[in-house]
């Protein structure tokens, strides 16, 4: 066993790989980029080594500096994680030419299946059933259209190299073919720097569904049975469990088989994701899965696997990497009841899944799960942390047990109402709303579910008026305490003697809210409220809520009401921000501009597109008018930036 490795990674990945090398007895060393400086895994480590600046491409994808940095500290191998450099083959090579081992698949097996076009022509030869398409070299848009065709519509226009989405589209008519093309390649080459694609028949109803495998370097392969990753937005995982809810006997021996078939046909050594497209439509039936795409590296999924099969895949990665063989034979390995992964992101499920930013003031996860359940938060971030810009926006990962998928799912969705988030837009919301889903709990989940559901997953009701009234109370003694203390301790007193009330105002979205705060002498608290909510009420009890800085934060189940406490003393600025302007919703880069200065355009026109987080997003207009001015491409915005402003003239 290895003695010391470094992890060219960050975030819950790198604590997750630190927790079990630190319980097998072998220290680390973590990577750090500046913005990550002050970051959990780098306090978890034994050692840590600075590697660069903030963004992706001057750090964490800096294969010569990981290197340089394992040599330097003494390490005998690198643990990718997941995404970053895991499944970059140069990387690999990098690595062993250095004398260290890479904690992973060979440079030769990742080439095998680095590109879904390459790797599904392998698959064929092997006998795994794969997807209609074309996977060819070829990448003239004529011939692409023309495949298109044959194929027949909706088809599915992919990027061949990468994953998470990214540069992916439906096309449901071949108008909007050309479009389409253009917006996946330009996605494909910003995410892996390759626009070439491949086009796939859409299937109907599909269901992903994924069977983690793991082999060893004396041959042997084996499969820990499947994951259904099928709730997804944007073709992006949301919430993944394992089994696979309906899952047949047959289908899992076909899949399961094919699986560990595709695993050998590349000599796989390391733990790895085969994903299938299932066709629901009919059921689940043995003749009705696809290959897909194979993930040479660890699943940000994997903890459900090891929760049904009481297997800890990252201790299997450090064993096999230093020469063992594997710690189980497939008679060995058992399923044991059902896990949820609900993955938690800064963002804003309301606004179409935009990524967020932020500090989390405020992070509290459930202490407890009802009984006869287990769970485990997967994060890398603490309270007081940032959600930077420059990376994925996940919070934490909540991992769930029960005895059957129904005692899990309610576990699910008790810890998802016991989870309070303060500080940055949060999507415990929409997870909850989906675990509770009708058609979610029944298993009945396609890949489309989300989208299907969107409207209503999204929707959070507005605040009642105990939840403003609670806010109220807590932000009339916000002068008398620090924003980390409870906020109602302060309030106990300060009407000791005789009933004394004090005038707060509060903002939720565009609302403004008036209320009169008063504590009568048998200790309850009144709070009357001015329109729209025009009520009085009594409060006795304190609500789950967190105080920060400018803001009070209510919860209620999954939901996170926060409100803005403005400060009295300070000069009210108000920046007319009106439907003359529209304005970046999050940092990123403008990619494309389509429209010009004195151009009049109308209601929903594309005017530009802005990339950020490695996503296209268009800013489409608002209404009719003329253009006065819009940004450049190439320029790089922060939140709130005016990226177009219309003519005074432009509506009325």
């Amino acid at each position: 066993m290895f003695a010391k490795i470094l992890i060219a990674n960050r975030g819950e990945i790198a604590c997750r790989v630190i927790r079990t090398a630190r319980r097998m007895g072998v220290r680390t060393v973590a990577v750090y980029s500046d913005a990550d400086a002050g970051a959990l895994h780098v306090e978890m480590a034994d050692e840590a080594v600075h590697i660069g600046p903030s963004p992706v491409g001057e750090s964490y994808l800096r294969g010569d500096k990981i290197v340089a940095a394992a040599l330097a500290t003494g390490a005998e191998a690198i643990h990718p994680g997941y995404g970053f450099l895991s499944e970059n083959p140069d990387f690999v090579d990098q690595v062993t030419a250095a004398g260290l081992v890479f904690i992973g698949p060979s440079a030769a097996s990742i080439r095998a299946m680095g590109l879904k076009d390459a790797a599904k022509r392998l698959m064929e030869k092997a006998g795994v059933p794969v997807v209609p398409g074309y996977h060819g070299e070829a990448q003239e848009i004529v011939l692409l259209a023309s495949k298109a065709r044959e194929i027949g519509y909706p088809v599915l226009i992919k990027a061949r190299a990468g994953g998470g989405g990214k540069g992916m589209r439906r096309v449901e008519h071949p108008d909007d073919f050309s479009e389409a093309l253009s917006g996946a390649r330009r996605e494909a080459k910003a995410a892996f720097g390759d626009d070439r694609v491949l086009v796939e028949k859409y299937v109907d109803k599909p269901r992903h569904i994924e069977v983690q495998v793991f082999g060893d370097i004396f041959g042997n392969v084996v499969h820990l049975y499947e994951r259904d990753c099928s709730a997804q937005r944007r073709h992006q995982k949301v919430i993944e469990e394992a089994p696979a809810p309906g899952m047949t006997p047959a289908l899992r021996k076909a899949m399961t088989e094919a699986a560990v078939k595709a695993a050998k046909a590349i000599d796989y050594s390391g733990a790895g994701t085969i994903e299938f497209i299932v066709d629901a439509s009919q059921g689940l039936k043995a003749d009705r899965f696809w290959f897909m795409e194979m993930n040479t590296r660890l699943q940000v999924e994997h903890p459900v696997t090891e929760m049904v099969t009481g297997t800890d895949l990252v201790e299997w990665q450090l064993r096999v990497a230093s020469g063992e063989k594997l710690p189980k034979t497939q008679s060995e390995i058992a399923l044991s009841g059902h896990a949820f992964e609900a993955r938690i992101y800064a963002e804003d499920a309301a606004k179409g899944f935009l990524p967020a930013t932020g500090t989390l003031h405020h992070l509290k996860f459930p202490d407890t799960v009802p009984e006869g359940a287990s769970m485990r938060i997967e994060t890398g971030v603490r309270t007081g942390d940032a959600i930077s810009p420059f990376y994925d926006p996940m919070i934490a990962k909540l991992v769930v047990h029960g005895k059957n998928r129904q005692a899990a799912l309610e576990a699910l969705g008790i810890s998802l109402s016991q989870t309070e988030i303060a500080g940055s837009t949060v999507n415990t919301a929409f997870l909850a709303a989906l675990a509770a889903d009708a058609d979610f709990s029944a298993g009945d989940v396609d890949t489309g579910l989300i989208g299907r559901h969107q409207q209503a997953l999204t929707a959070v009701p507005p605040p009642s008026s105990e939840i403003v009234a609670a806010a109220a109370l807590a932000a009339s003694g916000a002068g008398a305490q620090a924003p980390t203390r409870d906020p109602w301790s302060s309030l106990a007193g300060y009407a000791h003697f005789h009933a004394m009330a004090r005038r707060t105002r509060l903002r939720y979205g565009e609302d403004d809210i008036l209320a009169l705060v008063s504590m009568r002498p048998d200790g309850r608290f009144q709070v009357a409220l001015d329109a729209p909510y025009d009520s009085a009420l009594d409060l006795r009890a304190a609500p789950r809520l967190a105080r920060w800085p400018g803001h009070v934060t209510v919860f209620s189940g999954a939901v996170g009401y926060s409100f803005a406490v403005p400060d009295p003393l300070a000069r009210a600025d108000e920046i007319a921000a009106g439907a003359d302007s529209l304005r970046a919703p999050m940092p990123g880069l403008v990619k494309l501009v389509r429209a010009a200065k004195g151009e009049t355009v109308i209601k929903g026109q594309p005017l530009l597109i802005l990339e950020a987080m490695k996503m296209e997003h268009t800013i489409s207009a608002t209404h009719d008018g003329t253009i006065a001015e819009i940004a450049t491409e190439g320029a790089q915005v922060t939140d709130g930036t005016v990226l177009v402003r219309f003519a005074e003239e432009a509506h009325g």
